[in-house]
């Protein structure tokens, strides 16, 4: 059963979500309902803010619970039942792939890089923002064990020789993930890590005034 999102320690985010669904759903007459439909609803903005990632996570979030559109509308070109199996798996390989991207993107809004002495006046409302980037930032090891998942799928050897070329930088990124040179776990180890090493320096400033 897929774990969803929005249980326990993760429930700050949801009046942002809900806010998100509103706006969006209000502004857009766009009549969405399959995979792909969603997925074009997702992007980015130069400048991203709190409720922009968060509208990117709720569209991503609704194509992956979405059906696949009819192959005649992928976002490549596919003739074969083999080919289609392919496009199915790297799509939600490259889904999850941007959840975590747009994770790590919220996270490092409330993050702090460094602890300063002379934060000690405010170190309260930085461990609130902190906690949401650790939350964050502990979210995307379960978009990671999906992407490996699907990575895997489109991995396999009946699919040996087989590439698509419309969507090459989603084959790029499946090898990439197969090779290990892409490893968001290894990204997201050592953002928690030093993150809670700022946490921990923080907590000790709480008796500190400036």
């Amino acid at each position: 059963m897929k774990k969803n999102f929005f249980n326990g320690k993760h429930k700050f985010l949801l009046a942002f979500v809900l806010f998100a669904i509103i706006v969006a759903d209000s502004a857009s007459a766009y009549v969405c309902k399959y995979k792909e439909d969603y997925y074009k609803l997702y992007h980015i903005h130069y400048q991203q803010l709190p409720d922009d990632c968060i509208e990117n996570i709720y569209w991503l979030e609704k194509a992956v619970n979405a059906d696949f559109a009819n192959p005649y509308y992928a976002m490549a070109h596919v003739e074969t039942e083999r080919e289609w199996e392919k496009y199915r798996y790297l799509f939600m390989m490259h889904v999850n792939l941007k959840l975590i991207e747009q994770h790590l993107r919220l996270g490092r809004i409330y993050d702090k890089q460094a602890a300063l002495f002379y934060d000690a006046p405010w170190n309260e409302e930085y461990l609130r923002n902190l906690e949401k980037a650790k939350s964050c930032y502990e979210a995307g090891y379960y978009y990671w064990e999906e992407v490996k998942l699907w990575a895997e799928k489109a991995t396999v050897s009946q699919f040996n020789f087989l590439y698509l070329t419309d969507i090459q930088n989603w084959e790029d990124e499946r090898e990439r993930i197969v090779n290990g040179e892409l490893d968001y776990k290894r990204t997201l180890d050592r953002e928690l890590t030093r993150l809670q090493k700022v946490i921990d320096k923080l907590v000790d400033m709480t008796d500190k005034k400036y």
